[in-house]
């Protein structure tokens, strides 16, 4: 057989097809700090989102197709699929656009991959692994933030103690801020409470049901230079159970001690907060502010993420990192993990970020260092 050689105009197009991907919700704050990097990963997004009005001027600012798409328009999605390999999901709270969005990657043959952080999405999610190896695509929820540096945690320690019985997270935020899409998703679930792993099953508490004080460059103790984190149900509830195996799993966040007082009151009133009534005055306010954290906010701010594994024998050990803030971190994750699947790097049916690509993945996003 000789060697085809495509013509030259024919290999520019061959080449920017291999790097083009759907950017859903393109127009939110994090879809476009998304949107606007990806020039850094040599990668041309194809902007996606309900309104025209939200979406133009960004496709004009950076020279970018844009596509409308309706996700209850199930003829209109599969169509803009078509001309893709993968999608990047960054419209939320995915507990609304998920199942639409998947089911419709299902249906074209056509990678899936998220920024979502909702315990509830990811397990909704995962029923879809078989079907997902039938057609030979990847599913991998939590690209960003939520959940890769913890996720790489995670399985580092699990690697290190294969015995483990326990695993607690933390994160903390320096500076910065909440986008509109992060605040109304939380907004959503206020007055839901919290939730933990035992035993392999999730199991629903309290929000903020236990605090403890963590040494973010050490473990846990009870120094001054220890930061307080209560437990919150984050994704890794449900990812790292799928990285690690592990089947009693906590996490946390960082809040001040007089915030998580109060907040141990907060269980009289649940049934208020999940109230429309309360939760559209809680949306009203978040639409007031400003979409997310500026730039310069973002540039001061940082992260550290924490994780501890414990055996039956009691032996423990911990691990810390620092990294970017949120926002910016999840720009640069989920970019980087769309790269490595257009290269033809994934593994199909429903994954995690560091049960596909390893303990070390977290690293390859800049501004990353171990403690």
């Amino acid at each position: 057989m000789g060697f085809f050689m495509l013509p030259y105009h024919q290999k520019i197009v061959h080449s920017i097809m291999q790097n083009q991907f759907l950017l859903y919700g393109a127009n939110g704050y994090t879809g476009k700090l998304i949107a606007k990097l990806a020039v850094n990963y040599h990668l041309q997004p194809i902007l996606a989102g309900r309104t025209e009005a939200n979406l133009k001027p960004l496709a004009d600012e950076l020279q970018l197709p844009y596509r409308i798409i309706d996700l209850d328009n199930k003829e209109q999605l599969e169509n803009a699929l078509a001309e893709v390999k993968l999608v990047l999901h960054a419209a939320g709270p995915y507990v609304y656009t998920a199942k639409q969005m998947i089911e419709a990657c299902l249906q074209t043959g056509v990678h899936y991959i998220d920024i979502n952080g909702d315990i509830s999405v990811f397990e909704m999610l995962k029923k879809y692994d078989a079907a997902a190896k039938a057609k030979n695509i990847m599913v991998m929820p939590g690209v960003g933030f939520d959940v890769v540096p913890t996720d790489c945690i995670a399985l580092q320690l699990k690697n290190k103690m294969p015995d483990a019985t326990h695993l607690k997270l933390a994160f903390v935020s320096v500076g910065g801020g909440l986008s509109h899409g992060t605040a109304t998703t939380m907004a959503g679930k206020i007055g839901e409470g919290g939730a933990v792993r035992e035993n392999g099953k999730i199991v629903r508490k309290p929000l903020g049901q236990k605090g403890i004080w963590v040494n973010f460059s050490a473990g846990s103790g009870g120094s001054e230079k220890n930061l307080f984190v209560m437990t919150i149900p984050w994704g890794d509830i449900s990812t790292a159970y799928t990285t690690t195996g592990i089947p009693n799993i906590e996490t946390f966040t960082g809040i001040p001690p007089k915030v998580y007082r109060a907040l141990k009151f907060q269980w009289a009133f649940n049934w208020l907060l999940r109230t429309n009534f309360v939760r559209n005055i809680i949306r009203k306010k978040i639409k007031a502010r400003p979409a997310g954290p500026s730039d310069e906010q973002r540039q001061k701010s940082s992260s550290m993420v924490w994780g501890e594994v414990s055996n039956g024998s009691g032996e423990k050990l911990n691990a810390c990192i620092s990294c970017l803030d949120g926002y910016t971190l999840t720009a640069h994750s989920s970019l980087l993990i769309t790269s490595k699947i257009l290269e033809g790097n994934f593994k199909t049916g429903y994954q995690t970020p560091a049960g596909c690509y390893g303990e070390y993945l977290i690293m390859e996003v800049p501004g990353t260092n171990i403690i």
